[in-house]
């Protein structure tokens, strides 16, 4: 291989545990392993995460469903509930839902009409607050929605929404889609349904303090219909979560501070050469030595996640990989397969040693603030193997 992903399962628990605190006893982790949970292998995830405790699991669509309910299955966890997330695409959708013994997420009237036929089948509904993404409009639009869940005798086994803005302290975009839902709320309880669960929130949710996820007001409003608060919590489970943002934000995170990252992200060193000053390396020659230097070549590249904005040129520093303990920056650029890393100042370094790509040392994180983006892009970017 050139290059392979180890996973912690001792600090995945560990993530978990710190989420479950910070939510609150009264409030249930949804554990999000879609995306095949983040660049970490759903699979195996879901059967740790049910080892401490997870009982509800978040995936994509049915065919990662059902990829995960096998997996929890075998490991002796068949009560483990599985929601479809991104809902259902068809009749087929449903027929490998039902299968798999998974629960869709529903908010269109063409998708109820897909479970004509299977009247004490279980469904969330999404509300659509603010996000303006998926999910039903409170009003007009959401009567006909659960006016067909009564009509096909669905069992409404949870409602929910999602906050565009979590992340940010104090957010009046929150906070009005905190109405928004209790309104949403109020309906299908005029309608005389009663969900198990009521859930709102994500990770960031959870770690700003202004706006947990265990709150007052998400446990109160399960309390008005009968049923438990939830959050669905997913990037910090593997270690990482945004920075809180706004004003406010001095007063820090819940959890942050606590999540130790789960991916190691590994390489073998498949060269090494020295270069004299004034020596030119990679494509368009953006970088020359300004000295005698000692390169490690890595097989390693944008075709496998490492990103392209990591690349470094004399006036501007790049990324870099942990080699012998030792910071190994990018020199030039990074290529299809292969990126150069300077193990000049590093003793030792040979063909075949090992190099830590994300990790302790490197984080997404630092991968992310290069790049421009985001930690859960640079681990769903991950293709090791």
């Amino acid at each position: 291989m050139n290059s392979w992903v180890e996973v912690s399962e001792e600090r995945l628990a560990g993530n978990f545990r710190a989420v479950a605190e910070a939510a609150g006893a009264e409030t249930d982790v949804l554990a999000v392993v879609k995306a095949n949970a983040y660049g970490h292998g759903a699979e195996r995830c879901a059967v740790a995460l049910a080892r401490v405790g997870a009982r509800w699991f978040g995936v994509a669509d049915a065919s990662e469903g059902a990829r995960v309910r096998r997996a929890l299955d075998a490991a002796g966890f068949a009560d483990a509930e599985i929601l479809v997330m991104l809902g259902l695409g068809g009749r087929a959708d449903w027929l490998s839902t039902v299968e798999s013994r998974l629960t869709p997420v529903v908010w269109t009237e063409a998708q109820l009409c897909c479970l004509w036929g299977w009247p004490g089948s279980s469904v969330h509904l999404e509300v659509d607050t603010g996000m303006g993404r998926q999910g039903v409009r409170p009003g007009a639009e959401l009567d006909a929605v659960l006016d067909l869940i009564g009509a096909a005798e669905l069992v409404l086994d949870g409602v929910m929404t999602h906050f565009c803005a979590a992340e940010v302290a104090g957010s009046e975009k929150t906070r009005e889609q905190e109405r928004r839902f209790e309104a949403a709320v109020a309906q299908v309880r005029a309608k005389g349904l009663r969900p198990k669960w009521v859930h709102a929130g994500s990770s960031s949710s959870v770690d700003n303090p202004a706006r947990g996820g265990g709150s007052e007001w998400l446990v109160g409003l399960a309390k008005s219909v009968g049923a438990r608060a939830m959050v669905r919590c997913g990037i910090s489970l593997y270690g990482y979560c945004l920075a809180i943002e706004g004003a406010g934000a001095g007063a820090g995170s819940r959890v942050r501070a606590a999540l130790r990252p789960v991916m190691t992200w590994k390489t073998r060193v498949l060269d090494v050469r020295e270069v004299a000053a004034g020596e030119t390396v990679g494509y368009n020659a953006t970088f020359t030595a300004p000295g005698p230097m000692r390169l490690a070549l890595l097989p390693v590249g944008y075709a496998d996640g490492l990103r392209r904005e990591l690349s470094s040129t004399n006036a501007k520093p790049g990324g870099w990989a942990m080699v012998r303990g030792g910071r190994a920056g990018i020199v030039g650029r990074v290529s299809m397969n292969l990126t150069m890393v300077d193990v000049t100042g590093i003793d030792g370094v040979r063909v075949g040693d090992e190099v830590v790509l994300l990790g302790d040392g490197v984080t997404a994180d630092d991968h992310a603030r290069i790049a421009g983006t985001i930690s859960y892009e640079i681990l769903c970017g991950v293709r090791a193997g």
